[in-house]
């Protein structure tokens, strides 16, 4: 399967809390962090729902 790396590039403080328990569903909840994930259409969907905090690498 396809993979995708997505790095987180903002901070969650002052973001709603389904925005941040997304970030956790991700493996990501610090500044820099990176997490290589399954590229499939629900990650996708997650990527897309915090895409201003995240960007994906590859």
């Amino acid at each position: 399967m396809a993979k995708v790396t997505v790095r987180q590039i903002g901070s969650p403080i002052r973001r709603k809390a389904d925005q941040r328990a997304t970030l956790v569903g991700l493996g990501l909840n610090r500044i820099g962090r990176t997490a290589v994930l399954d590229d499939t259409p629900a990650v996708r969907g997650m990527i897309a729902k915090v895409s201003h905090m995240v960007e994906v690498v590859g």
